[in-house]
């Protein structure tokens, strides 16, 4: 299930390292302020919704055009990935992982906390793990669609997420693909 989001990451973090899909690097909030805060702010873009939707579709679309064939890989599987276009489920869940990431950035901006950062305190815990995490919103609900959504998966994603999200944002800032480390 969560394998799709490296490729989401990969194919975001080449495209933003490459400087691709120019025309698509504009702000979702359109550089909107509310009480003189950005609403989302400067890094969540079109391009991004874009790119991590394309990363998510080529790996669920794999995971179920050519994965699936195999036995094995079949035994592991989450739902049956023969039984729907991958393409579409993996576009749609990059899509509204990309999505469910705004209301943090939202709620970062009130609090006048920069992209990438996270405050202090209590707080900015809070913040730490509601980065890590936000995007599972939006990917259980494109994977309602083909699995029961349980409160054991839901733990077991968040907890593999905790524990993968941050290594995987150090190597890709490692890598020249994000700004910040974090």
């Amino acid at each position: 299930m969560l394998v799709p989001l490296l490729g989401a990451g990969v194919v975001h973090g080449l495209v933003m390292k490459y400087g691709w899909l120019r025309a698509l690097r504009r702000p979702i909030d359109g550089g909107r302020n509310w009480s003189g805060r950005p609403l989302f702010g400067a890094n969540k873009t079109w391009r991004g919704i874009v790119a991590v939707s394309a990363g998510c579709a080529i790996v669920t679309g794999i995971q179920s055009d050519l994965l699936h064939a195999s036995g094995a890989v079949r035994a592991i599987e989450l739902f049956d990935y023969g039984a729907v276009n991958g393409w579409l489920l993996g576009a749609l869940a990059g899509a509204l992982a990309e999505f469910s990431e705004l209301p943090n950035s939202f709620c970062k901006r009130r609090f006048g906390i920069e992209p990438g950062g996270t405050g202090g305190g209590w707080g900015g815990r809070v913040f730490f793990v509601w980065d890590q995490v936000d995007l599972l919103l939006g990917l259980w609900f494109a994977y309602a669609l083909v699995v029961d959504v349980t409160l054991f998966r839901v733990v077991v994603s968040i907890v593999v997420l905790l524990a993968v999200h941050p290594v995987a944002t150090l190597l890709g800032y490692l890598a020249g693909m994000r700004l910040t480390a974090r």
